[in-house]
């Protein structure tokens, strides 16, 4: 099952690093940015809003960062493990071994709450599920920033932006071995915004158009050495 061909990044090997939702800390430097493309039924009424992300890794986990253009944190939700989706999110998708039709789903609100998710689909009716014990080596660590405005429900802003650490421990079982410099998965990165009152979509993997949930069309992601 081959991923479109522009969908496609190396991921830089790094040492762990403290995060605070920016995205300034040098590590980040080595990685590039990619770009998220809008998507879905209101593509061509997407404002041209900069919506981007990077990607690294390290011996423990994966790191991931989203910056976005905005205007209005269209967020009320203040807890983790809620239907996140249906408010302003940076979503992250990660298919290690393409035998399975199983993956992990992360999303970040502007606001720092969290919804990770297990994945099976076999292509009907599924159901995300969450971690248990995701605590000590096995927590997400995550944090979020907001610029031009206040960090609140409903406020006036510039833009936002995420960070995450998703450590291997938490993913044991999607993926048979540790992963290693040359070890290839399947990915996408998703943004969902609801100032207009509707959902606007951006993915970086377009080919998905607006489902999220279109793994066969999932992009590439190479660990980098």
């Amino acid at each position: 099952m081959s991923a479109p061909a522009s969908c496609r990044t190396e991921v830089p090997r790094v040492d762990d690093f403290e995060l605070d939702g920016t995205g300034t800390h040098a590590a980040w430097n080595r990685a590039p940015w990619l770009t998220l493309a809008p998507v879905g039924e209101r593509a061509a009424k997407t404002p041209a809003w900069t919506t981007r992300a990077k990607l690294l890794w390290s011996a423990r986990g994966l790191y991931l960062l989203g910056d976005f253009e905005d205007r209005r944190l269209s967020c009320t939700l203040t807890a983790d493990d809620g239907p996140l989706y249906t408010e302003d999110i940076f979503e992250a998708f990660f298919w290690p071994c393409e035998k399975h039709p199983v993956y992990f789903e992360y999303e970040i609100s502007p606001l720092g709450y969290q919804l990770p998710l297990l994945v099976a689909n076999a292509e009907g009716p599924f159901h995300g599920w969450l971690p248990f014990a995701a605590t000590g080596g096995r927590a997400i660590r995550r944090a979020s920033a907001v610029r031009g405005g206040a960090k609140a429900p409903g406020a006036a802003i510039s833009g936002w932006s995420a960070e995450a650490f998703i450590p291997f421990a938490l993913l044991t079982g999607l993926f048979n071995q540790q992963p290693v410099a040359g070890m290839v998965w399947r990915a996408n990165l998703y943004r969902i915004d609801y100032d207009t009152g509707e959902a606007i979509q951006w993915a970086w993997c377009p080919a998905t158009g607006g489902n999220f949930h279109d793994y066969r069309n999932f992009g590439t992601i190479v660990f980098a050495g």
